[in-house]
């Protein structure tokens, strides 16, 4: 049985976007509900085409203006980036007709691709924006169906949420279809999805000569997931060459499956840190690769704080998703051990973001934020102390401690 729809933070921002220009563009990775969310808020008026199917891509490729006659607008075009050349007719639809918006939605789930063409043909006429799989607070409000981490009535209140139940929820993942369908088998899920992005993705993306070693290196990458990305360590270990270590890490990027933190950098007379971070965009798939398949042995085994890490940052990139921004996030890390996880730069100002395992929070969690808002006199704002527990407490000037639940 289909789960149900689960209401996305995201669609006022969408419906704004459809008011405002001729098209929009929606990415992320596979499966995060880019078309289940455009078929909800404007399936009743508009057409639908999936380009995923080599037929229907073929036939657009062959005839572009006659593949746009038979699919009028308002139209939904799913997976455009199998048919980049469509997009200059698209382009000649609307300048025919520059006044009339929310003509075109278009869908991708690698990001480069779709930019490069986007930049060239549609330009000033797209919105574009990115859902990256459910947030929890998403997840939260889908309250009329027990989740699969927890038998109850009604909705979660977020000050009452068990640790335990976070690593539930943690080692399940965000991705719609296993959120919804609480009866699917997680780990048989994930498996699918690997496997069906490893044939359709990394093929169209880069022409990966051995799977076997590209697996690996997911492998790999995943156990290294919220620390310093050492590319020519990754490459020597797996006996490949640095540049194909380097291509393999942008198609992971390009495809959503990974965010990049770089460090910081600030005029402040210190040595930073220059290399920069991986982090996996789902918990659930992270957890998958890491071999984890009971939420005890993740939260407290040795990946447990890059998992929470991961994800407090996929909490911070959602929040900014949904609000149609392009968030910018770093992290910081002096060469003298001063460090803070993320630096997130938000109205002019750099919030500090330290992420604690421990649901007892203390002043000497704070340590990298004040040493931070220190150095940073005059650009850094008030920090958090992100941890899972319910408490949400001052810890030192300038720093307070609050629940992953209160992202």
């Amino acid at each position: 049985m289909a789960g149900k729809y689960i209401t996305r933070a995201m669609e006022p921002v969408l419906e704004r976007a459809a008011g405002e220009f001729p098209a929009v563009v929606l990415t992320g990775p596979r499966q995060s509900g880019k078309t289940t969310l455009l078929k909800k808020l404007f399936g009743m008026h508009a057409g639908y085409a999936s380009l995923d199917l080599p037929d229907v891509a073929a036939a657009a490729v062959v005839d572009p203006r006659g593949f746009l006659d038979a699919y009028p607008p308002p139209v939904i075009f799913d997976e455009v980036q199998h048919a980049p050349g469509l997009l200059p007719y698209v382009r000649e639809r609307i300048d025919a007709d520059r006044g009339r918006k929310g003509r075109y939605f278009l869908t991708g789930s690698q990001n480069l691709l779709l930019l490069e063409k986007i930049s060239e043909t549609l330009a000033g006429r797209a919105a574009m924006l990115r859902l990256l799989p459910l947030s929890h607070r998403e997840i939260r409000g889908f309250g009329d169906v027990p989740m699969p981490w927890e038998k109850r009535d009604g909705a979660v209140e977020a000050g009452k949420i068990r640790s335990k139940d976070l690593w539930k929820a943690v080692l399940r993942g965000n991705y719609p279809e296993p959120v919804s369908e609480p009866g699917r088998d997680v780990a048989l899920w994930h498996s699918s999805y690997l496997q069906t992005y490893i044939e359709r993705d990394v093929r169209t993306l880069r022409q990966v000569g051995d799977l076997v070693s590209f697996q690996a290196f997911l492998r790999m990458l995943a156990a290294r997931s919220g620390q310093l990305l050492n590319l020519a360590g990754l490459a020597r270990e797996l006996g490949v060459a640095s540049n194909t270590a380097k291509a393999w890490i942008s198609m992971l990027e390009a495809s959503f499956q990974v965010t990049i933190v770089r460090p910081y950098w600030a005029n402040i007379g210190k040595r930073l840190v220059k290399a920069p971070k991986v982090y996996f965009t789902d918990t659930g798939l992270l957890c998958h690769l890491t071999g984890l398949r009971d939420s005890e042995h993740a939260a407290s085994g040795p990946m447990a704080g890059a998992i929470f890490e991961t994800a407090v940052l996929s909490e911070i990139m959602k929040t900014h998703f949904s609000r149609g921004e392009i968030p910018e996030v770093y992290f910081w890390r002096t060469a003298a051990g001063r460090e803070v996880d993320f630096i997130v730069e938000a109205k002019g100002k750099l919030i500090p973001v330290e992420v604690k395992l421990s649901s007892t929070p203390n002043p000497a969690m704070a340590e990298g934020i004040a040493s931070f808002r220190e150095d940073l006199k005059g650009k850094a704002g008030p920090g958090f102390v992100v941890h899972p527990g319910s408490i949400r407490l001052p810890l030192v000037p300038g720093a307070t401690a609050i629940p992953f639940w209160d992202l």
